[in-house]
């Protein structure tokens, strides 16, 4: 039987490449985003696959809840929630950055989150199968200057999916949370709003990751037999690994 998955984000980044990862594995699709114009590019790209797409901002608790009350008949079955829309803003010290960026990275981050799960949840219960792949980062468990609020978003992603897998212990629910590194993709444009001198400065000189690899990770834990849950798995590409402590020596 064709399984269908309900991912978000899905006009760019990780989001676009599990996409297509997922429609070339003969997934059928949810993909929901702000671009209505993407949206309709992917889905024209995507002939393969049954694809359902929707115009939303997973910040708006509304928005989601009808949305996924009304799914067409063709896909009201997720068999997999990727939950991928998120964002950074800012690379400013706490003391000096804009608490509207903070604003924006709570509210999508962890409440877009929170409603799109809570949402698709009791349906998943009530059929005794599915699985949710929240993409958190390394920021959620390695600090860095500027990090800040976009690291203790993460932070809770990866505490709400230990505390989903407690909850729904017996249920025949997964729960995984992909946890990248350095990796290209509109991250640092959008980090930086819109600044591409800025943004291509980050990966310099630098191999990272690609959207294609997350994909392929989502996939690989997505395609795990039923009775395999994959809790957390964290992926850095070789240029990167952990700074030494900072120590401030006064003169």
């Amino acid at each position: 039987m064709t399984q269908t998955a309900f991912i978000t984000g899905a006009t760019s980044g990780f989001g676009k490449a599990c996409a297509e990862m997922f429609a070339e594995k003969g997934w059928n699709l949810v993909l929901s985003g702000r671009r209505t114009d993407r949206l309709e590019d992917l889905q024209e790209s995507l002939t393969s696959v049954a694809v359902h797409t929707i115009q939303c901002d997973v910040r708006d608790r509304t928005k989601v809840e009808e949305i996924v009350k009304n799914l067409p008949s063709s896909h009201e079955d997720i068999d997999l929630l990727v939950n991928n829309a998120g964002l950074a803003l800012g690379l400013k010290p706490a003391q000096d950055a804009d608490l509207d960026d903070w604003d924006v990275m709570v509210d999508t981050n962890i409440k877009g989150l929170m409603y799109m799960t809570h949402a698709l949840l009791p349906k998943m219960v009530s059929r005794g199968k599915g699985h949710i792949i929240n993409m958190g980062s390394i920021a959620g468990s390695w600090p860095y200057p500027g990090g800040n609020a976009y690291g203790a978003t993460k932070a809770f992603v990866e505490q709400f999916s230990n505390n989903l897998r407690a909850d729904l212990h017996g249920t025949g629910i997964r729960v995984s949370n992909v946890e990248p590194g350095l990796a290209e993709s509109e991250f640092s444009v959008v980090r930086f709003h819109g600044d591409r001198q800025k943004a291509d400065a980050v990966y310099e000189g630098t191999q990272p990751l690609t959207p294609k690899d997350i994909a392929e990770i989502v996939f690989w834990l997505a395609d795990r037999p039923s009775h395999v849950n994959i809790n957390r798995l964290e992926v850095m590409p070789v240029c990167q690994s952990w700074a030494p402590f900072a120590i401030d020596r006064k003169a």
